[in-house]
């Protein structure tokens, strides 16, 4: 059976205050002709549909046009829910959307119910589990601790339960969670509040293939456990990141194969770091004037309006930071209390500006902040602070 694994699409996100529906659009045109062109006989969708519990309109609208689309390919799909989604929200009509070969798990009690699929070798067990919320379903799986692993062990109990008694069918898990061995990134949630969020491999045990999501970048913890990773890029740290899907090809008795599917880049990430004067004259940096940017200055001395100046050349400059690199201060490691000692307001003054322009106030800006505390004694008939 050729199945398709793809997560964390997270329609609704923005990158940066920059809208990725169009990106995202294009991506599910994308999937929808892997589908065609691949002969794909299930598609798997291991978590985070949506960004948020609350998605928008236009959010919803995507996905309710996928979901008619591969209805119309009569190619199953499997769906949970992710972190990021509202479990009861997006299982609302579950049930009747199944009909159509659209197959929503949501229900943590539902863990060993399979969704059964076929093909010309027979029978497979196509197992949902959504991400699991100890604290939460605890109690409802009979778990011994609010732990992820306590969690998921309990909801895979139920798997190879049933697993147990289907003789002679693969079986195949959809599963949302922080594996040990993953590589995260700075755009996945933390998911650690009910205990440690790592779970061991083993958990996983007894099944022919194991669909994650969460994480997002694509990897492989071992043949049979694999995360996919989100379609597009929603950080810079996922800047060295290939988006892609895995074409699964699960055989009579359940080996493995896996081949990367790339996904559509809408626009190249790149982070630069260095003085604005030489960024913006480097010609070796022409590559990425048409990518999102993300620029650390290094300039000692704060430059004026270096975003302005930085989208001239890199329009798609989305965040900017600072770094400067000069000798630290000799009273670096002193305490504040013994930084301010003997120090008039003024004093203090001049200092914060020195260590925010990276060189001391001039002539002109020593006079106009004397005058400020000037103004604010008289108005307070007291020391400043």
């Amino acid at each position: 059976m050729r199945l398709l694994h793809t997560s964390d699409w997270h329609l609704g996100r923005a990158f940066h205050g920059e809208s990725l529906l169009a990106a995202q659009e294009t991506f599910l045109d994308h999937l929808v002709d892997v589908v065609r062109t691949e002969g794909v006989e299930a598609v798997l969708v291991a978590g985070d549909v949506y960004d948020r519990a609350l998605p928008s309109l236009d959010a919803v609208a995507l996905f309710d046009d996928v979901l008619h689309r591969l209805a119309d390919l009569a190619v199953p799909t499997v769906l949970i829910s992710g972190n990021h989604d509202s479990a009861r929200r997006l299982g609302v009509a579950a049930g009747l959307i199944g009909r159509a070969g659209v197959h929503l798990r949501t229900d943590p009690l539902a863990a060993g119910v399979p969704v059964l699929l076929a093909d010309d070798h027979g029978p497979v067990a196509c197992y949902g589990l959504p991400y699991l919320e100890p604290t939460l379903v605890r109690e409802r799986l009979g778990a011994p601790k609010a732990r992820h692993t306590a969690v998921l062990r309990a909801a895979m109990d139920r798997v190879r339960a049933d697993v147990a008694t289907r003789s002679g069918t693969r079986s195949v898990v959809l599963g949302h969670a922080f594996v040990v061995g993953g590589q995260g990134c700075d755009s996945e949630r933390d998911i650690s509040v009910g205990g440690i969020q790592n779970v061991p491999a083993r958990v996983f045990d007894g099944v022919d293939y194991v669909a994650l999501g969460h994480l997002h970048g694509a990897q492989t913890l071992t043949p049979r456990l694999r995360y996919s990773g989100s379609p597009l890029a929603y950080s810079f740290s996922e800047a060295t990141h290939r988006k892609t899907m895995w074409l699964v090809d699960l055989g009579p008795s359940g080996e493995v194969t896996a081949t990367r599917v790339d996904c559509p880049v809408p626009r190249p990430l790149a982070r630069l770091r260095g003085p604005l004067t030489d960024l913006l004259a480097d010609p070796a940096l022409a590559r990425h004037e048409k990518a999102w940017v993300q620029v650390t200055l290094t300039d000692a001395e704060r430059p004026a309006t270096p975003m302005e100046r930085l989208r001239r050349r890199f329009p798609h400059t989305v965040h900017l930071e600072f770094e400067p690199d000069r000798p630290a201060a000799q009273d670096e490691g002193a305490s504040y209390r013994s930084r301010l000692r003997g120090r008039d307001d003024v004093q203090i003054g001049m200092d914060f500006v020195a260590h925010v322009r990276g060189r001391p106030a001039h002539g002109a800006e020593r006079a106009l902040l004397a005058a400020a505390f000037d103004a604010a004694r008289l108005d307070g008939a007291g020391p400043v602070g």
